[in-house]
């Protein structure tokens, strides 16, 4: 392989990558990966630097009906906890939490497992557990899917997160939405490179 070769090759590869933005989540749609596909796709997202071996995160899967209803069982826990708000606004957020989750056909709740009381540093483990949801979004897009990395309200409530499985004393790193999206993406500005990027000198 040429040296031209090889770089058209990486140039190629790269612009995929250059490309990607989170996707719009109502507009995430069918298809999105089959079994075997989203089994490879976690697998890669779990080949992140993990300081000590701790593997502080794990993954919680919704496809299919499960979607539906988590969305439902979603909707009474933020009716419940939500009493001093009109009916029309719980209404409203019920309803954009179940349109959220059911669009794409998968939806995947990264869980962080930081242990302050681990042998290295909690916040390295939570680090780790981040670098996993972009992993996801990495692999996702070389695969040709859209996504987006979403938290919202079922990350941060205590009842939520027991519709949705997280455990006590864990924490929800992101809810990365997979499908394909309905209609192509506008990106928006981009850090200016310059601004953001400074070579260290002696």
């Amino acid at each position: 392989m040429t040296d031209k070769t090889k770089a058209e090759k990486v140039s190629k590869r790269l612009k995929r990558l250059e490309q990607r933005r989170s996707a719009a989540p109502l507009l995430l749609a069918e298809p999105g990966p089959d079994a075997d596909l989203l089994h490879r796709l976690l697998s890669i997202a779990m080949r992140v630097p993990d300081h000590g071996k701790l593997e502080p995160w794990r993954f919680i899967v919704l496809t299919g009906k499960a979607r539906q209803e988590a969305a439902q069982r979603l909707g009474e826990v933020y009716h419940a906890e939500n009493p001093q708000e009109s009916e029309d606004k719980r209404a409203k957020q019920v309803a954009k939490t179940a349109d959220t989750l059911t669009a794409a056909p998968v939806a995947v709740v990264v869980v962080s497992q930081a242990d302050a009381q681990a042998r290295k540093p909690e916040w390295e483990q939570i680090l780790s557990a981040g670098a996993v949801c972009m992993n996801l979004l990495t692999a996702v897009t070389l695969a040709g899917f859209d996504g987006v990395w979403l938290t919202g309200w079922p990350a941060y409530s205590d009842g939520a997160k027991r519709v949705l499985g997280v455990g006590e004393g864990e924490r929800v790193a992101g809810i990365i939405h997979i499908g394909t999206a309905s209609e192509p993406q506008k990106d928006r500005p981009r850090p200016d490179f310059d601004s953001k990027v400074t070579v260290w000198k002696p």
